[in-house]
């Protein structure tokens, strides 16, 4: 069809950041759902230029979902958006496959058209049980519930910010193509931020800011990172949820970005061996009526008797949610000490192999870092788990906690056995989503080779959770 004929949205970058960063204001300042929800109807009601609405969900490992409903469907039928759950891994049982979509109408974003297609807008959705309720293995909304609790009972605000690193590598699939390959290639090989202007990893890194600037993430830096072709993209926190789906936002604007210049963006915490792997430092705070409160400056490092309390509870506890943080086998490749990695069950202000660090912050930026988290992970979950933990987790009785000789495990099956093992997360999940996740943990680990070795395998690639076709799946 021409497209002389056609008529769909089509906004200018600069119209699209005003539109994003005014619905980012609307989440920060918490605006009623029910009027929101008005608000956005009406815009698409009026707004003919606009066909489809894509509602974006994520699976129990964190492998984002999207189904695109018609406009004018979607105005008469957003109260009861059917799917079949049994399709998705981790959700129901095939006799019990019926799950709802619930419009989250307060993170609702603008896309630009270049990227994600003319006449569309995106919004994230809840997963309802059958029986109206939140379905339990929808960990979105069991932040979204925990968040909310927070907030009715202490007037906590959970906010994070996230420093996702990846890898850009030449061609389209790469990935999906490994185990053919058996190798990744490089399109730069720069280091730590040298990228000269117009080379592909410069070009991409500047194309996917332009992208994220757009939709309100408020960027704040940009920058190759360590290893060669690798890329950080760092932009502000937010509140916990809006910060969990950017998460996911980000990843998909990587890729979908690498793919339109003929590369593949890989969030594989480790695809290459011999050089630094990928993470994402997941910084935490939290905050009432405006006011840090992990910030003190009479405090240990200017942290607060919260924050401090906040990271004795992770220090204990990391290794029974350390799945959570790492939830792939090839992320263990990246908890390596030979490269800066966070796996020394300890805290410090400067000692990067901690898996928690206390940065230098002030009165608005006080945080703490949680660094041994891959960028495979969860987002729902990792920021779930670290902050109900943080908050109502146990503290070990070990002299110099902070300081103690303790470390993460350096295989997936310590991991997973820890996490079965462990009490406090059945406190977190519950007994039927915890054994749903360790389930499917461990079946993906019975498909790789049991040791790690010094060669990328091609298992860890192919059964990679955010890599692994639906149809290789079926087959087992």
């Amino acid at each position: 069809m021409s497209n002389e004929l056609r008529s769909f949205l089509s906004l200018s970058y600069a119209e699209l950041e005003e539109k994003n960063l005014s619905a980012k204001e609307q989440r920060m300042k918490r605006v009623a759902p029910d009027k929101i929800q008005e608000e956005r109807l009406k815009y698409l009601t009026d707004t003919k230029e606009i066909k489809a609405v894509t509602v974006l969900f994520s699976d129990l490992e964190g492998r984002l979902h999207m189904l695109d409903y018609d406009k004018k469907f979607l105005i008469k039928s957003y109260d009861n958006l059917t799917f079949d759950g049994s399709s998705i891994r981790g959700f129901t049982a095939q006799r019990e496959s019926d799950l709802r979509l619930g419009i989250d109408w307060g993170s609702f974003y603008w896309g630009p058209a270049d990227i994600f297609g003319p006449g569309k807008v995106l919004v994230f959705g809840d997963v309802i049980d059958k029986s109206g309720t939140p379905y339990a293995a929808d960990i979105r909304g069991i932040l979204k519930g925990f968040a909310d609790q927070l907030y009715s009972k202490h007037g906590y605000t959970m906010n994070a910010a996230n420093e996702i690193e990846g890898f850009i590598f030449a061609g389209m699939d790469a990935e999906r193509r490994f185990p053919d390959t058996r190798r990744f290639e490089y399109v730069n090989t720069g280091g730590y931020y040298h990228s000269l202007p117009g080379d592909p990893l410069r070009s991409f890194i500047d194309t996917t800011a332009e992208v994220l600037r757009a939709m309100g993430f408020q960027n704040e830096k940009d920058h190759p990172e360590v290893a060669p072709s690798q890329f950080e993209i760092n932009y502000g926190y937010g509140e916990v949820i809006g910060a969990a789906d950017q998460i996911q936002l980000y990843k998909l604007v990587c890729r979908q970005v690498a793919t339109k210049l003929g590369m593949t963006a890989s969030f594989l915490p480790k695809p290459v061996v011999g050089v630094n792997g990928s993470g994402m430092h997941t910084n935490v705070s939290i905050s009432k009526e405006g006011k840090n409160l992990f910030w003190d400056p009479k405090g240990e490092e200017m942290l607060s008797k919260l924050g401090w309390e906040f990271t004795d509870r992770i220090l204990t506890h990391g290794n029974d949610f350390c799945l959570v943080m790492n939830s792939s086998v090839n992320a263990y490749r990246r908890l390596d000490p030979h490269f800066e990695a966070p796996n020394q069950l300890k805290a410090s202000a400067t000692d990067r192999g901690s898996m928690v660090r206390i940065p230098i912050g002030n009165e608005k930026s006080m945080r703490v870092e949680v660094r041994a988290v891959a960028p495979d992970a969860n987002p729902y979950l990792v920021l779930y788990s670290i902050f109900k933990t943080g908050l109502e987790g146990d503290t070990a009785k070990i002299e110099n906690l902070r300081q103690a000789q303790r470390y993460l495990p350096d295989n997936i099956y310590t991991a997973i056995e820890n996490f079965r093992n462990a009490t406090w997360t059945t406190k977190l999940l519950g007994e039927d989503v915890k054994a749903r996740y360790a389930d499917l943990k461990e079946a993906s680990a019975d498909r790789c080779p049991r040791l790690l070795g010094t060669f990328v395998k091609a298992q860890e690639v192919q059964f990679h959770h955010e890599v692994y076709n639906q149809f290789l799946w079926n087959q087992f």
